[in-house]
């Protein structure tokens, strides 16, 4: 297929991310049709100029690229084959087409999907994306991906809009969900780690502003320091990325090392401390809600209170 043809696309899950990419396309000029079951996200999507479908199945409808911007394996499926309720993207979209599917899930789930597309005469294109919601709205993501010549050959013209940092990890779907299980296994054991440090910095009677200036600029610093510690700086916890993402994710990882017979004490540690916050009621709530459940454990005032929305 020529890259002209892949001027239909799909986005189906139009939330912080998605939303970004189905932006990011748009403004590129191109043609996209988009679903998610959330009426705000809807909104926000016709908004951009974007058109809206009333189920996957509807937006997907002779699409030759068909971009999958949701949190589970199990709704990825939903999306891809349809449930009792509804036709799936894969019924309607066009034969020869492309699946880019973003959900961050274990590989074994990756290739399942995979092998039911590619029995439809649908490509499948395993991309996890990375990158937050600020740089999927700017199309600066970095994608994992891993699949056949021909997904990429079809993916490449739409990736280039997305993406300023594409790898190509393999010609087999599951690949790209690895890598990405590495890089959760970092960001979720970083952004705990954030957490533990600025609520410490509190307990030692430090201004926190103060030590989110001098950790930025010093080898303590991460990437999800300086990303998520200003929410807790704000006492603001609306989900950018929530805490139950996590307790999915890291979730995997202790089950892929299970599996593996390898050992993840460092992330079992941070996988306990999302299952804890999830636990006391803030499993929707922006991810450095960890910084929250310390402050609830030890009884420290945090900018908004300790349960600050």
């Amino acid at each position: 297929m020529k890259p002209a043809e892949t001027s239909q696309i799909a986005v189906i899950g139009l939330g912080s991310m998605g939303l970004g990419v189905a932006s990011t396309l748009l403004r590129a000029g191109r043609t996209v049709s988009g679903y998610d079951p959330v009426p705000e996200a809807c909104a926000k999507f016709e908004e951009a100029g974007g058109r809206l479908a009333t189920d996957p199945a509807a937006a997907s409808r002779d699409a030759s690229v068909v971009v999958i911007v949701v949190v589970t394996a199990a709704q990825t499926e939903a999306v891809l084959f349809g449930t009792d309720s509804h036709e799936g993207a894969v019924a309607t979209m066009r034969r020869g087409g492309v699946v880019l599917s973003s959900a961050t899930m274990a590989p074994d789930d990756v290739r399942r999907l995979a092998e039911r597309c590619e029995a439809a005469g649908v490509d499948y294109l395993d991309a996890p994306m990375s990158g937050g919601m600020a740089r999927a709205a700017s199309g600066e993501l970095t994608v994992m991906a891993s699949g056949s010549p021909a997904a990429f050959a079809l993916a490449d013209p739409i990736l280039a809009i997305m993406a300023t940092t594409v790898y190509r990890l393999g010609d087999k779907p599951g690949i790209g969900a690895s890598f990405k299980m590495v890089n959760q296994l970092l960001a979720g054991v970083h952004i705990a780690a954030a957490c533990e440090a600025i609520t410490f910095a509190k307990r030692l009677g430090l201004d926190i502003n103060k030590v989110f200036e001098v950790i930025t600029a010093s080898a303590g610093n991460s990437w999800m320091f300086e990303n998520r510690v200003p929410h807790v700086l704000k006492g603001d916890y609306s989900p950018a990325s929530a805490v139950d993402i996590f307790v999915k994710d890291l979730g995997i990882v202790a089950n892929m090392g299970l599996a593996a017979k390898f050992p993840t004490p460092v992330a079992a540690s941070a996988l306990q401390l999302f299952l804890m916050t999830s636990a006391a009621g803030m499993g929707r709530d922006d991810d450095a809600s960890v910084a929250r459940l310390f402050a609830q454990m030890t009884g420290l005032d945090l900018p908004g209170g300790a349960k600050a929305k």
